[in-house]
Order: structure tokens, then C-alpha cells, then sequence
């Protein structure tokens, strides 16, 4: 047996470490690939039966607010900053919804802590 690993490069169970070694870098690569993806996707949400309507880039970061004039009444600005707020919310849910669910296609459902 050679120092420090397993005869002929084989590790028990059959496998090859270069063939195991070749499928991570591929999914590494397929994973910076998809995360570059998702980084540049854009998701759109509202609140207030389209009031209140948002863009949320793939990197959630609030890229965009418009408001209906029917919306913006100075006697409740309290409702105004809840809707901006639902709205904001959901379209952050729809960033990370969309993330999980690309990351779990790559990983066959494995939840791989950090990665997005």
C-alpha cells in the first residue's frame, strides 16, 4: 500500500479519486456558472393589488420601486411603507425560492449549507 493513500489510486468501494476528483471540479464549475446565472436574473413583485410594485435582482438587492398615484396618500403614509414592505419581501422570496430550487437541480436535492 502506498504511504498515505490506497493501492493503485482506488479508494475502498471501487472508486477512482481522479474520476471523483474530475466530477467536483465539474460541478463546482457548474455551480459558479449558475450562481452567475441567478446573480443576473431579475424578479418583479407587488403589494396592493399592483400598487406597490418591485425589481429584486438575483443578488437581492432592490433594484426598483414604482407606486401608484392612488397609493400615495399623505394622511397614511403607514400603509404605503407596509406595502413597499410586502412587496419588497415577496420579491426577495422569489429570489431565493428561484436560487434553491436551480442549486437543488445541480445538487439532487442535497442542501449544501452557504452556497447561495
Amino acid at each position: 500500500m502506498a504511504k498515505g493513500g490506497f493501492p493503485g489510486g482506488r479508494i475502498p468501494g471501487g472508486a477512482n479519486m481522479n474520476q471523483m476528483l474530475k466530477q467536483a471540479q465539474k460541478m463546482q464549475e457548474q455551480m459558479l456558472k449558475m450562481q452567475e446565472d441567478l446573480e443576473n436574473q431579475t424578479y418583479e413583485a407587488s403589494a396592493g393589488g399592483g400598487a406597490v410594485t418591485v425589481k429584486v435582482s438575483g443578488k437581492k438587492e432592490l433594484l426598483e420601486v414604482n407606486l401608484s398615484e392612488a397609493v400615495v396618500d399623505p394622511d397614511d403614509i403607514e400603509m404605503l411603507q407596509d406595502l413597499i414592505i410586502a412587496a419588497v419581501n415577496e420579491g426577495m422570496r422569489k429570489a431565493s425560492e428561484s436560487s434553491e430550487n436551480e442549486l437543488g437541480k445541480l445538487t439532487g436535492g442535497f442542501n449544501i449549507p452557504g452556497l447561495f
